[in-house]
């Protein structure tokens, strides 16, 4: 039985193939350990610091929940903290997705060269497209956080004002006092007049005529605001005692003297038509006349007596007192 020699091309392929299996184990040896060695602690220290700063957002996300829960008069302001608690959340999940990605590519050697070129162009084509919705949303945050106003409050926003409707991350819907609804856009308010926070303060000008005592008439004025004041329909809408400020203005015969009373929010008209109606009982009792700004005197001539006969007639000329005729009138003929 004859023996064949063996083929020196295959046993040279053969080696070959052995030494590039024996490179390409080394390689991965190499790399993994370097990936044990730098990637691990790497990724490690992603995920502790994920779950450092996931833990801090769920602790304040925790008391924003407990605080709406607790708010059982003012479900508008806890829904709003509810929703604030969600934005916060699915914002936090991205961030700390992207963080954890970014680490976990880097430490497996991947380049990130490519991938955060890829995001900063799909970010600035964002950004371009939805500049105005970004700025919607992030003013709108900042209402809720600073809880600048809640739904039912009444301010001035961007030029409008009315009666916060609904308050949501991009537009403040207003609805003014002839019905009509406007939606502002939350990047569109710059400064915020809220016209129902803590309290409310009406103020009352009273015009009196310059010719009355200026002490009887602001005990007068007191007197009235105090009895408003402790009134059975009004002692819990008014939160402090009116304050008479004196002599404001003075104009012509007309001297304003000004009445300032602290209420709840939203209770002012009521206060002021009983002030006003208390005004009028009181001037009339105590027979105190009212102001005008014009300077022109009107002054009444008393009613007539029955019992004095002609009173009120034209008093009769003397004869002698008649001019002539032709003194009467120059051009008259003799």
């Amino acid at each position: 039985m004859a023996l064949f020699a063996p083929d020196p091309h295959l046993t040279t392929n053969v080696a070959h193939d052995e030494r590039f299996l024996e490179h390409i184990e080394r390689a991965w040896k190499t790399d993994l350990t370097n990936f044990v060695q730098n990637g691990v602690p790497k990724i490690v220290f992603a995920l502790v610091l994920a779950f450092i700063f996931q833990s801090i957002v769920s602790f304040f996300i925790s008391r924003m929940n407990k605080r709406a829960d607790a708010m059982v008069g003012n479900s508008q302001r806890a829904g709003q903290l509810r929703t604030m608690a969600a934005v916060l959340r699915a914002s936090s999940y991205a961030v700390t997705g992207f963080y954890v990605l970014t680490q976990v590519l880097g430490a497996l050697g991947a380049s990130l060269t490519a991938f955060v070129g890829a995001a900063s162009v799909i970010g600035l084509g964002i950004s371009f497209g939805a500049q105005s919705i970004f700025k919607d949303v992030l003013t709108g945050i900042f209402i809720l956080i600073e809880n600048q106003y809640s739904v039912g409050d009444t301010v001035k926003i961007a030029g409008l004002q009315g009666v916060v409707e609904d308050l949501t991350l991009r537009v403040t819907k207003l609805r003014d006092g002839d019905g009509t609804v406007y939606i502002v856009p939350n990047s569109q308010i710059t400064t915020v007049s809220n016209l129902s926070r803590d309290f409310a303060v009406g103020t009352l000008n009273v015009s009196v005529d310059a010719r009355e005592d200026p002490d009887r008439v602001m005990a007068v004025l007191q007197n009235l605001a105090n009895q408003v004041r402790k009134d059975e329909a009004f002692k819990e809408i008014v939160i402090s005692d009116p304050n008479i400020l004196g002599v404001d203005k003075i104009s012509g015969y007309e001297v304003v003297y000004p009445i300032n009373v602290r209420v709840m929010v939203n209770q002012r008209d009521g206060v002021m038509r009983e002030l006003r109606r208390r005004v009028l009982m009181a001037f009339n009792k105590e027979k105190i006349a009212f102001g005008s700004s014009n300077s022109t005197m009107i002054v009444q001539s008393p009613a007539p007596d029955p019992h004095i006969p002609n009173q009120g007639a034209p008093t009769p000329t003397p004869a002698s007192a008649q001019p002539s005729p032709s003194a009467a009138s120059p051009n008259a003929t003799t």
